[in-house]
């Protein structure tokens, strides 16, 4: 197990979201499922306690906690694209698959965990700073699922 690792509590979904992570983005896997050794609060022994998963790189646990906690924005993977190709597939994975679309390349996945799929392009033009940035950032702001044209034409004036 990494030294930091991101804790993410599901009721009761812990595997199928990891799995279902490991099979969208590149450089991730499922590494370990344990199970409870009795029963605990939300579950019994034997059920899946927590999952050990990487998400592009990340290290996390999920831990199936009960229906207690839920997730919010607070907390967000932020998937870098390279083209509006990689951006529509991740959007579509999570979308697709029981998701809900938010505002300026958010959506949430099915599990409520938030999700900022954002091309490079954006990232880069609100670096640069000034008008360039300004353009983007309003362009940005009235979309859905991030356009990499438009931002492009917006980042070039």
């Amino acid at each position: 197990m990494a030294k930091n690792t991101i804790c993410l509590w599901y009721d009761k979904d812990a595997e199928a979201a990891a799995r279902f992570y490991a099979e969208t983005f590149p450089d991730s896997f499922v590494s370990a499922v344990h199970r409870a050794p009795s029963d605990y609060p939300s579950g019994k022994a034997g059920d899946v306690l927590t999952v050990e998963f990487t998400v592009a790189g990340v290290a996390c646990l999920g831990l199936n906690g009960g229906p207690m906690f839920r997730h919010n924005e607070a907390f967000s993977f932020q998937i870098a694209t390279d083209d509006q190709e990689e951006t529509d597939r991740y959007w579509s994975a999570i979308v697709g698959n029981g998701g809900q679309e938010s505002a300026c390349g958010w959506c949430k996945d099915r599990w409520g965990v938030s999700w900022q799929v954002t091309p490079r392009v954006l990232i880069e033009a609100l670096a640069a700073g000034g008008p360039e940035a300004k353009r983007a950032f309003d362009a940005m702001m009235g979309m859905t699922k991030i356009d990499v044209a438009a931002i492009e034409a917006a980042r070039h004036g």
